[in-house]
């Protein structure tokens, strides 16, 4: 097999080898719990609704930010668990930003975005900063960090919020209708709009692909991830890189719930969605830190979560084992990816050595 066909090749075969085990391994679980296989996987490969994969497609954009949240941290080799309480102090500040209406209309709602990247960003500063300058764990700083947002947040919450008549839920004030992001239609207007800021979503995407890939900052990260020995070797401020890491990762993090709290909920309150941080962590590892892979893995995520919604009615079946799934897929994801890469290296290194084995007149081309 030539090198032009191993390649693609290998690269296909890791997701499609998670795949298939996550299946073969979900379904065993299935079968042990003695419930009906067949009729789970009919009822979750069941293509959804128009309606429903409007459902999957705001999902995925608030998933997709956490993943890239995540994501810059991991290019560092910085692990940030801490994307769920910098979103919730994030989203949190924006809500009363915009809830204030200190700007008009389309000036609020970015005086609110603002808001929410400096305060995300701040938020992840912290823990930057002590990597940076007293070497504490980035993995223990942030756990703590969140912690501290969820006091925080709900201190904060008490001390400004507005409650709903006749409701225990309490909130931070409505955002304005002129400063909210209006929605996009997606199959027709009758099947529902996806979130507006799935354009920002697209476009943090795009920047972070650019960052990376084509910035010379963006080299500087990847090598410091690498090797921070032979980043210093080669000039790079090593601390200074850390505590730009996060300040990014936090910045991004900041806009995690920011397309449902100006898409659809116009308030931040005690029943504002949580958790979706953690979900970023399984979700850049399934995506290998790659904006294309990452807004594949979002979807799917997105896709098995909904999906999810009718088992317990239709094959009385927990909807929980769908979070046995997501967490089957990234281990195998993992698992996979790193035996299809010893077995590349395993080729690479066959083909090397039949090269070397040739006469030297025959090994035009070949590099070692």
């Amino acid at each position: 097999m030539t090198e032009r066909l191993t390649k693609p090749l290998l690269a296909v075969a890791a997701p499609a080898l998670a795949l298939v085990a996550a299946f073969a391994l979900t379904s065993l679980v299935l079968i042990i719990a003695g419930d009906p296989t067949g009729e789970v996987w009919s009822t979750i490969l069941t293509p959804p609704e128009a309606r429903n994969v409007v459902n999957v497609v705001n999902a995925a954009t608030v998933y997709y930010l956490s993943a890239l949240a995540v994501a810059i941290g991991f290019r560092m080799n910085l692990f940030n668990i801490g994307v769920d309480g910098q979103y919730r102090v994030a989203t949190f500040a924006a809500a009363v930003v915009a809830g204030e209406a200190w700007l008009p209309g389309i000036l609020g709602t970015v005086l609110a975005v603002l808001a929410a990247v400096l305060v995300g960003a701040a938020w992840a500063g912290i823990a930057g900063v002590l990597r940076a300058s007293r070497g504490v764990s980035e993995v223990i700083s942030t756990i703590m960090l969140n912690f501290i947002a969820t006091s925080l947040v709900a201190y904060s919450l008490r001390r400004v919020a507005v409650r709903e008549e006749g409701s225990n839920i309490i909130g931070t004030r409505e955002i304005p209708a002129e400063s909210r992001v209006p929605g996009l239609p997606l199959l027709g207007e009758v099947n529902g709009e996806i979130y507006g800021f799935v354009v920002v979503a697209a476009l943090c995407g795009a920047g972070y692909w650019f960052l990376l890939n084509r910035t010379r900052f963006g080299f500087d990260l990847r090598a410091t991830g690498q090797s921070p020995e032979a980043a210093v070797a080669s000039g790079v401020n090593v601390k200074r890189m850390i505590v730009t890491a996060m300040l990014l990762s936090g910045g991004v993090a900041g806009l995690v719930g920011l397309p449902i709290l100006l898409g659809s909920a116009y308030t931040y309150g005690s029943t504002f969605q949580s958790g979706i941080g953690f979900a970023g962590i399984a979700i850049a590892l399934l995506g290998r830190n790659h904006p294309v892979g990452i807004a594949l893995g979002a979807l799917l995520f997105a896709y098995l979560e909904e999906q999810s919604n009718p088992l317990q009615i239709l094959v009385d079946v927990s909807p929980d084992i769908v979070k046995i799934t997501q967490g089957i897929i990234v281990l195998t994801v993992v698992i996979s990816y790193e035996v299809v890469r010893r077995y590349g290296q395993r080729v690479e290194q066959r083909r090397v050595a039949q090269a070397l084995e040739r006469p030297e007149g025959e090994r035009a081309g070949v590099t070692t």
